[in-house]
Formats: structure tokens, sequence, C-alpha cells
């Protein structure tokens, strides 16, 4: 059975880019700058699934995110998880946040409800990041 993205993220994420493992996704919140990253391969739940190169490569990947959102953003701090509870499919959370964000300096999942991006809002935000992840 070949990779497919699990509905949830599809129905609350933005495709960005594919990168050499894994799909990089765009969460619709406008709350936070908000990445996820989702290996593209079958029946993964586990980062202790992966192969050992494959996790270097995820690693790699997680830090070319964290650099993008610090480089873009400017934020107080980078946040990375990789919980699964909700989505069992293994994807990793790159959150760039801000001592002004709304959940400061909590975590943000629950903290508020998300804000879609606007028509015009998303258009902009994918065209940052397009050009940030050439």
């Amino acid at each position: 059975m070949g990779f497919k993205l699990h509905p949830r993220l599809e129905a609350d994420t933005i495709p960005v880019k594919i990168l050499g493992l894994s799909r990089l996704l765009l969460l619709n919140d406008s709350n936070w700058p908000w990445l996820i990253l989702v290996p593209e391969l079958a029946e993964i739940r586990e980062i202790h699934q992966l192969s050992a190169s494959q996790r270097v490569e995820l690693m790699e990947e997680i830090a070319f995110a964290g650099e993008t959102l610090e480089r873009l953003f400017n934020p107080a701090k980078i946040n990375v998880a990789a919980l699964g509870n909700m989505v069992p499919q293994l994807h990793v959370h790159v959150i760039a946040r801000f001592e002004t964000d709304p959940a400061w300096p909590k975590p943000v999942w629950g903290a508020v409800p998300p804000i879609p991006y606007s028509p015009q809002a998303l258009v902009a935000r994918l065209k940052q990041l397009h050009e940030a992840f050439a």
C-alpha cells in the first residue's frame, strides 16, 4: 500500500512543497506560522520506524523548516513536536512562537480556536514559503 496523507491532515493543511523525504504542509491557522512535515512513507507511525538514513533526513528537514521560520519571522522560539495522538500518521509540527502569541508560553494545542487564512493572506503566505524553500 502506498503513501496517503491522513484525512485530518488533508483537511487542515495546504501543500507547500515536497522535500527529499517529507511533504511540507502549512497548517491553515493564521494564529501562528505552523508547518507540518509528513514523511511520504506508507504505514509509518513513529520516528523509530524510519531507517537510520531516513531519520537523519527527517531531522535535516525539521532543522531546515525551523531555520526558515526563524529567518522569515524572527520568533522567540521554534517548537517542534511529533505527538500523533489525534493523527497516528507520522508527522512533525514546526511552529514559530512569539511572546505575543495567544498561547505564550503554553502549548498551542487547544489554546485558541484556529483562524483560517483569508484567501489573500494564504496567497501571500504560500508565496513567501515557496520563495523561502526554493
